[in-house]
């Protein structure tokens, strides 16, 4: 209810029932309250207006409900039918650091995962690689500039190539915008990248075997980076898993009449009579012979169908590339590689990181962020506040680091994700930083100050006891909101909205600081009371560090 004032629940079904009925809207509203009324769980149900129901739980109905759940732990009941689903997100490039244009992928396809998870489905995530495409080539070509003598452009080589890595990631770093910059310039460089992605996708081992080199060298930093925003992979797959792939696929599809040249190229043409604007056909194999984006997506759901046969594939990626999806999901569903009937297909497009002037975040100095400065940056702003509000000032530098670590991350995920996916945000740092407000620090402080007044009742001998009937209207709103706790988690899946779940957790922690204020729970004289409050402050940390998890935020034990 939006008036707690009124009750607890509102309905307003009896408005829309009358349209179906011979009734008036408060002649039924009346005639559900009357039912409601012989229910133990309710206190009272009311009708205003033309007829709204006022529904107010009885006190004895929440404390038992709320006894019930915690005694599972609030574990979230099973669902009726257990999916299996793919998660395509993050989207790395091979030879290319992590930017910030890569975040709003991982970030929300991981609280995704994770959300789901939570709620029983069998989920796996798929980080699913650039690492095939045009940029190899101008890697490669750029590798060969600088050393021409290296055993991979030599093609008389017959032996083993070498077992290290020719390159170092902070190298590659480097070699990419390089090479990118050069075929920009040059026509005949990016004819030459072009080439030499196409000798690459056709086996030519030099290319291959430095192409491993670059992928291992690459996927290993990635993992670094991924791993200290708390964002986990089960599949470090790629573009170049399905290269084997490609060839029968192309000639099954041509065969079956579904692939056809046009213009020299190989497509399948997808667009629909009742289209309301032109969709291309989707590309699958240039002129060259070269794959493109098209063909190994195509190649990757075939992969997954056979391999995993998921119910659900969804993928994250920027909002701008819906019209892509579009062409692939109409390719596999007209060749019958993933129909309608065995897998769901869903593309969830986001929006833009910006800065406060509104265009994509930037460097100071106008360039792509990447994710290792940003990474420093949130530290370094994490240690600032933490010192301004004297927080871990007794801790070790080591403690202190982690610590600000779990606030930096805090403070980027919850600012994006208490977006709604598909709208751009502005990247605030100043304000997703603060520990006051509806940001990701202020949770952490939360869920650790929690934790502080369980150590000091543990330490005191005061146990949790069983939660208690109270009419008191704080500890009422907390119990009501715990309980809701299962239907916030499955609303935010089946919508795809993490940004319930940061609404959520930011409003349970507020409810919980305003009884903490009133309720001096350590210093409580009656034992039962005590107890029940000890149980509460047990459960709301508990819901809170389920939601935290889902959302992909670490708590610390102090602060």
């Amino acid at each position: 209810s939006q008036r707690p004032d009124l009750g607890d629940f509102q309905c307003n079904g009896s408005l829309a029932a009358a349209a179906h009925s011979d009734s008036k809207p408060r002649e039924i509203a009346e005639a559900v309250a009357g039912h409601l009324k012989k229910q133990s769980l309710i206190a009272s149900a009311t009708v205003a207006g033309p007829g709204f129901i006022n529904i107010r739980l009885s006190d004895a109905g929440l404390a038992e409900m709320l006894n019930e759940a915690s005694s599972e732990e609030m574990r979230l009941p099973a669902p009726k039918t257990v999916s299996t689903i793919v998660i395509d997100y993050g989207g790395a490039n091979i030879a290319k650091p992590l930017h910030v244009g890569h975040l709003r992928s991982a970030i929300i396809g991981e609280s995704l995962k994770r959300l789901a998870r939570a709620i029983g489905h069998k989920v796996i995530g798929d980080v699913h690689l650039g690492d095939w495409g045009l940029q190899m080539g101008m890697v490669i070509s750029e590798i060969g500039r600088r050393n021409p003598d290296l055993p991979y452009f030599n093609k008389s080589h017959n032996g083993p190539y070498p077992a290290d890595s020719p390159v170092t990631a902070l190298e590659l770093e480097e070699i990419y915008p390089a090479a990118a910059a050069r075929c920009k310039e040059n026509e005949s460089d990016k004819d030459e990248a072009r080439a030499i992605t196409a000798e690459l996708q056709s086996g030519h081992p030099g290319y291959r075997a430095l192409w491993q080199h670059i992928h291992d060298t690459s996927v290993a930093d990635l993992k670094d980076d991924y791993a200290k925003l708390n964002i986990e992979f089960d599949l470090w797959l790629g573009e170049s898993d399905t290269a084997g792939r490609i060839p029968g696929l192309i000639a099954e599809l041509t065969d079956k009449g579904f692939a056809e040249r046009s213009q020299g190229a190989l497509v399948i043409f997808v667009e629909e009579p009742d289209d309301k604007k032109k969709i291309p056909p989707i590309l699958l194999e240039k002129s060259d012979g070269a794959a493109l984006y098209g063909t190994t997506d195509i190649a990757t759901i075939q992969q997954r169908m056979e391999e995993i046969g998921p119910d659900l594939i969804l993928y994250l990626t920027d909002k701008r590339q819906i019209d892509h999806f579009v062409q692939v999901f109409r390719a596999v569903r007209k060749t019958g590689l993933a129909p309608q009937a065995s897998v769901e297909l869903e593309h969830l497009g986001f929006g833009t990181m910006n800065g406060k002037d509104r265009k994509p975040f930037k460097t100071r100095e106008g360039g792509v962020m990447k994710l290792k400065d940003l990474i420093a940056m949130l530290v370094g702003k994490a240690l600032e506040r933490m010192d301004e509000v004297d927080v871990g000032r007794e801790y070790d530098q080591a403690e202190k680091n982690e610590i600000a670590r779990m606030v930096g991350v805090a403070a980027l995920k919850f600012g994006d994700l208490s977006n709604q996916p598909s709208t751009d945000y502005i990247f605030d740092l100043d304000r997703f930083a603060a520990f006051e407000g509806k940001t990701g620090p202020y949770l952490l402080y939360a869920a650790v100050r929690i934790k502080s007044i369980l150590r000091n009742a543990r330490d005191r001998g005061v146990g949790s006891q069983a939660i208690l009937t109270s009419d008191d209207d704080a500890v009422r709103a907390l119990y009501l909101k715990l309980l809701i706790y299962p239907d916030q988690m499955q609303r935010a899946f089946e919508q795809r909205a993490p940004h319930y779940l940061c609404d959520y957790a930011y409003e349970l922690a507020s409810l919980y600081s305003s009884f903490y204020r009133d309720h001096h729970i350590l210093n409580e004289e009656d034992r039962a009371l005590q107890g029940s409050w000890i149980r509460l402050s047990e459960i709301t940390l508990t819901v809170l560090a389920q939601v935290c998890h889902a959302i992909g935020i670490e708590i610390p034990e102090r602060m």
